[in-house]
């Protein structure tokens, strides 16, 4: 079976690992618009979670970096006078250093991102969405507007939420790949993430949805458990954006698109909202602890 996945961030990632599991042709297309450009470096913070997880070198208790990095470069940039609050690791900063020079040298994104999927010794083909510059901006309740990883990791996304755009999408196009892996797809995978900010600046893209409704099989995984996100301000995002935060909510954001949605046995309830909007549900245990969960998901999936 050939199945392409939309993902980003941790929830994409652990169930990229279930996927990578089966006898199955997968491709990633991952989520960019949160990239940043941090201490001279390309910083590509989905791309690499799901590079790591997949190279079995992910820290899977923080959810981000590689396992017993060390941060010798960012302490002594701090001593420097250098802000040190984006913590990157010191391996992790090399991926980034290496990704930075091959940009400058002229190759794309998805160049760089085939380049060291292969020097990590993933299996998995991985897609970033767009060789194209789009950037995540939080508008907050306070009036500022704020880089997605300033939201995120400066202030821990305790500013409210009064808006989330994503700069530089009017003028961007999805990277070579993309719609084709969607179209001769068997299956096309909503992975649990972030919808407003993980999954949205993919389905933002030009062709992208369209190609999506077209497609005869696409499934999606709610990231909403029980009326909260595992993990990252999933919930308060969707808020923000009028959306109900539950599971019924995510699905009203890909009704369009979705034949099938998985939701969490904690969010049966919700079954019935979900097939009013036309949609088949399915109801099992989404939350994956481990590699074994992960697999599971992933095979009730297929």
């Amino acid at each position: 079976m050939k199945v392409t996945a939309l993902a980003g961030g941790v929830g994409g990632a652990k169930l990229l690992i279930g996927l990578d599991q089966l006898e199955a042709d997968t491709t990633a297309i991952i989520n960019t618009a949160d990239d940043a450009e941090m201490y001279g470096v390309h910083v590509c913070p989905d791309i690499d979670i799901c590079t790591y997880w997949l190279a079995g070198l992910a820290d899977t208790e923080r959810g981000w970096g590689l396992q017993d990095d060390s941060f010798e470069v960012i302490d002594a940039l701090g001593k420097l006078g250098v802000e040190d609050w984006f913590r990157l690791g010191d391996r992790d900063f090399a991926t980034c250093l290496r990704r930075t020079d091959l940009l400058a040298s002229g190759e794309t994104l998805t160049g760089a991102t085939e380049l060291i999927r292969r020097a990590l010794g993933v299996q998995m083909a991985l897609i970033p969405m767009s060789d194209d510059p789009v950037r995540t901006r939080i508008g907050t309740t306070d009036g500022r507007t704020l880089d997605f990883q300033e939201y995120f990791v400066k202030h821990r996304c305790e500013p409210g939420v009064a808006e989330v755009r994503f700069a530089g999408i009017a003028d961007a196009k999805p990277a070579p790949g993309v719609i084709e892996s969607i179209r001769s797809a068997d299956l096309v995978v909503i992975c649990p993430s972030n919808p407003v900010v993980s999954i949205g600046p993919i389905l933002a893209l030009p062709e992208i949805r369209e190609t999506l409704i077209e497609h005869p099989r696409v499934a999606g995984v709610s990231p909403i458990i029980a009326g909260a996100a595992l993990k990252g301000p999933a919930a308060e995002m969707l808020g923000a954006q009028g959306e109900e935060v539950s599971a019924a909510g995510v699905a009203k954001l890909y009704s369009d698109l979705l034949d099938v949605f998985v939701v969490d046995l904690a969010d049966r309830d919700h079954t019935h909202a979900i097939e009013e909007l036309g949609i088949d549900v399915r109801v099992t245990d989404t939350v994956m602890t481990d590699a074994a969960a992960s697999l599971r998901l992933a095979s009730s999936l297929l």
